[in-house]
């Protein structure tokens, strides 16, 4: 994520969704107003100590030159690895009948996508979320916001070759499903029952083909209006609560 995040407003909604900081520096003429008030509230919740500098400092360090007399320094995001993820599934399959869920990104590119997939992931109670280490997004106070805090529960993983995971993944029992609009047949008549790894493509481009390759199958969402597809994070989500929908057990 970026080192800064800078302005009022911004910092409240970052201490909001509990982006996670290292120091809050406050400039030591700044104008008390409900604002900063409540920065300093969450700061003091949060445990984040505040630090009072010279506006000038403020100046230095600022990018965009609208830091209103306070900025916060964030903790870079602490990501785990593939064969983390993989593991905590096989934990979560163990305690559920043998279900278990893995969201793998292909190359999406906007953060506020990937935090708003991590939420609905974290809804369904998927076992984390994979991305490529090189073009694409990453967690950011963006993802944060759009996952709207969930980011800190669920696990992300950034590794550099996602068909090494999926490879492993299918050692592990895991099924991988792609999801992808151009396929025959519907997610409804699919079976996703067990251990799914899901793979999501890029906002524009969809797959790509060496990901598309290695998919035991795909599925793909009825679609009836005159809009020809889903955002990813739309998407994701409705394949992910058919997922859940699927492993139910059938109540009494």
């Amino acid at each position: 994520m970026a080192d800064y995040i800078e302005g009022k407003r911004p910092l409240v909604e970052a201490l909001r969704t509990h982006v996670p900081f290292k120091v809050i520096l406050m400039a030591d003429n700044v104008k008390h107003d409900s604002l900063i008030n409540d920065i300093e509230r969450k700061a003091k919740r949060l445990n984040v100590p505040v630090k009072l500098v010279p506006r000038k400092k403020l100046d230095e360090l600022s990018e965009r030159g609208s830091h209103q007399g306070v900025m916060g320094q964030t903790v870079p995001f602490t990501y785990h690895s593939g064969g983390d993820i993989i593991k905590l599934a096989n934990a979560y399959a163990d305690e559920h009948d043998g279900r278990a869920l893995i969201v793998m990104l292909d190359h999406i590119t906007d953060a506020g996508n990937l935090g708003a997939v991590i939420r609905s992931a974290d809804a369904v109670g998927a076992s984390g979320v994979i991305v490529p280490s090189k073009r694409s997004a990453g967690v950011t106070a963006a993802t944060y916001k759009s996952s709207a805090g969930a980011v800190v529960h669920m696990p992300v993983a950034q590794v550099p070759n996602l068909v090494q995971i999926m490879e492993r993944a299918k050692k592990e029992g895991f099924w991988v499903a792609g999801a992808s609009e151009q396929k025959d047949g519907t997610i409804w008549d699919t079976n996703l029952k067990g251990k799914i790894l899901l793979v999501m493509g890029n906002e524009g481009e969809g797959l790509s083909r060496l990901t598309q390759e290695n998919c035991d199958f795909f599925v793909a969402l009825p679609m009836e209006g005159k809009v020809g597809s889903l955002n990813v994070a739309q998407a994701s989500t409705a394949c992910m609560y058919e997922w859940l929908r699927q492993n139910q057990a059938p109540k009494a």
